[in-house]
């Protein structure tokens, strides 16, 4: 018993070094500046992604062209514009989502408005699962095993979009943008590293209650995610004695059957570890997604997994967490694709009536990649720290072209609106 509640401790201080970590100041603090980017000839295509039958907009439906590897993500409305290169033009742009048939349509079908792609629901019949259902355990343990026959363990350089927003109740406090190179080496996640492209960041501390609250970390938030490249994340020897698993159900995704597999931590483990759902290919054993939240019912140690530094007359409290992890198939080998980190907390003041609510989402999708054949490095010095905190710069918010020919995911309504107030409040202050 003694041995494994070593080994569970262990797994917990991993967790807790994976953590999204939030910084309360009273003063402002600067950090990392904006690079610019060299342009490029390409073409825009702008889509609205619906559910054929019911017409509401599908969120996160992953967005690739025919033989390339540039990808993109449809935001929470459904929208979605993808950069392609002038010389590509008579390729294909392919729509995948979960429980939906996979849609082609060419890139010559785009006109210069907004296409509407609509997806029909996946009806193929799914395989008997009599036996699959008493064995999810079975099902993690191949997945554990084929983890390196379904991972792509070449280095490779991964340009990425990356976005954090911090709202008090309903009204952006904060907003921040950025473009990253993420260099993956062979040894895992421990060694990937991210150097800073291109970013903009605009902060209201009018709106934060006199407050500085930063998100330490940037990116590596989001690699730190990474349940196949991390592997003391989750897929590691003590899980089992950690987690419980059920099978739930099997769904189709991209032509593929998936095993939906539940988990929940044992009711005798203290520490908080996640919850969630584990979406499995039936055939390769490889892991397409996964959605899952942390445990708070241990509010006093699940703080620990927050809060990097706060003033001492403020309580933090979290009241709810989400973690969406997306991988991407390519010839035969799984590749990270997009991930999602969403937190709610209060702050309680002392000797104050009314408390403050605030909601931080991160987000970051694979735009393209390419193998790192030449071995290219990037001297510690010019890589971004792991304890990263993006300045503040509202400029990049008045430039309609700011991002050039490089991909990033389309705005929300919610976030288009909030940037087109900064754009407003920064013409006034001109």
């Amino acid at each position: 018993m003694r041995s494994q509640n070593i080994k569970l401790s262990r797994s917990f201080k991993t967790l807790l070094n994976s953590s999204l970590f939030i910084i309360i100041f009273l003063i402002i603090q600067p950090v990392v500046v904006a690079q610019v980017e060299e342009s490029m000839d390409y073409k825009e295509y702008k889509g609205l992604v619906i559910d054929g039958k019911t017409k509401k907009p599908l969120e996160y439906a992953s967005i690739s062209v025919s033989n390339s590897n540039i990808s993109t993500i449809s935001n929470l409305d459904g929208v979605f514009l993808i950069k392609v290169p002038t010389s590509m033009k008579n390729e294909k742009v392919v729509i995948t989502y979960m429980g939906f048939q996979n849609k082609t349509i060419p890139l010559s079908s785009f006109g210069a408005d907004e296409l509407k792609i609509s997806m029909q629901e996946s009806f193929e019949k799914l395989p008997d699962v009599n036996l699959v259902e008493a064995n999810a355990v079975s099902v993690l343990r191949k997945v554990i095993e084929r983890k390196k026959e379904n991972s792509y363990l070449d280095p490779i350089i991964a340009k990425s979009f990356y976005r954090e927003s911090i709202k008090k109740r309903r009204t952006y406090a904060s907003l921040s943008e950025a473009v990253v190179d993420v260099y993956k080496q062979q040894r895992g996640a421990q060694g990937d590293y991210v150097t800073l492209d291109k970013s903009r960041k605009s902060t209201d501390y009018r709106k934060i209650d006199t407050l500085v609250i930063k998100l330490q970390g940037g990116p590596y938030n989001n690699l730190s995610m990474d349940m196949i490249r991390n592997k003391d994340l989750f897929f590691s020897p003590d899980m089992f004695d950690i987690y419980k698993f059920n099978f739930d159900k099997m769904i189709n995704l991209d032509n593929r059957n998936l095993y939906v597999i539940d988990f929940v931590q044992r009711p005798s483990i203290v520490e908080p570890f996640y919850k969630g759902k584990l979406y499995i290919d039936t055939e390769s054993f490889a892991l397409v997604k996964a959605v899952f939240s942390l445990n708070l019912n241990n509010l006093d140690t699940a703080k620990k997994f927050f809060v990097k530094k706060k003033p001492q007359n403020a309580d933090v409290i979290p009241l709810e967490t989400k973690y969406i992890i997306d991988y991407k198939e390519i010839n035969g080998k799984w590749h990270f694709g997009y991930s999602r980190i969403e937190l709610s907390f209060k702050i309680n003041w002392d000797k104050k009536l009314f408390n403050s609510i605030y909601h931080i989402a991160i987000e970051m999708a694979t735009t393209d990649w390419k193998d790192n054949d030449q071995k290219i490095t990037i001297k510690n010095r010019d890589r971004m720290k792991r304890n990263v905190i993006l300045t503040d710069q509202t400029s990049g918010f008045t430039d309609p072209e700011f991002w050039g020919e490089l991909n990033v995911i389309e705005p929300d309504k919610s976030i288009d609106n909030a940037i087109k107030k900064i754009q407003r409040n920064y013409r006034k202050g001109q």
